[in-house]
């Protein structure tokens, strides 16, 4: 990991750019330490969700948590891949015409992202977790909700995660669902128009944990009501402590 650059937001938070391999990154930490750490998942460039994760990571930060995030496979300045734009294409055909996605295309969409992005999102760990200042327990937060479920399988220092349920799951993926056993906090927009609301309801009842809440909220994709950030942090502060 190879830090690039150093700032000190107005309300205290230290905000660096990193470079993992070629992936780049962004971590925020609190004054106090050591800090638990949050990853923060997002489903496109960091330039382009800079603000919304931004505000996210001092949120978090004025809680005593330090957060994370990394650049996806195929987003921002990262290569894109012909078969991922494509299956992106074909979903979006679909959901414009109103008829129903075809599991294929979830397939060609999600999984090679999944494949790709979790092992990238555990060697991060590797190296956020050796810096001084940064401790486990670890929670993940938001982003595509199937690279978070494969995160709670495979990754044992995850402790807690909080999903949004605003992107399309591969049904095969659904028999990982039922080994996830961490606590769970899922965020559900009833009207967004780009998800499949009763797949994510089916989704939430696989999921193995003996601990998991579903909140639901109305509104579009993109209407995540502001209180839901503080009940996120009450929900990490149960687990991540």
């Amino acid at each position: 990991m190879h830090f690039t650059s150093e700032r000190r937001l107005d309300d205290g938070v230290f905000e660096r750019e990193f470079i993992l391999g070629e992936i780049p990154g962004i971590l925020w930490t609190p004054v106090a330490a050591p800090a638990p750490l949050i990853l923060l998942g997002q489903p496109g460039g960091l330039a382009k969700m800079y603000p919304r994760l931004s505000a996210r990571a001092r949120h978090s930060a004025a809680q005593g948590y330090a957060t994370a995030t990394l650049e996806l496979p195929g987003s921002g300045e990262r290569p894109r891949s012909e078969a991922a734009e494509q299956a992106r294409a074909d979903l979006q055909r679909a959901v414009r015409a109103g008829e129903p996605v075809d599991d294929g295309i979830v397939d060609r969409l999600v999984l090679p992202l999944v494949e790709a992005a979790v092992p990238e999102w555990q060697a991060a760990l590797d190296a956020l977790l050796a810096l001084p200042g940064i401790r486990g327990p670890v929670g993940y937060s938001g982003g595509l909700i199937s690279v978070g479920l494969r995160l709670a399988v495979v990754e044992p220092r995850l402790a807690a995660a909080v999903l949004f349920a605003g992107s399309y799951v591969p049904r095969r993926m659904f028999e990982e669902a039922r080994r996830v056993t961490i606590p769970l906090l899922v965020l559900l927009q009833w009207d967004d128009e780009g998800n499949d609301r009763q797949l994510s309801l089916d989704l939430f009842d696989t999921f193995g944990s003996k601990e998991k809440t579903l909140h639901a909220n109305l509104g579009g994709h993109a209407g995540v009501p502001w209180f839901e950030g503080d009940d996120a942090n009450r929900f990490f502060a149960r687990h991540l402590e």
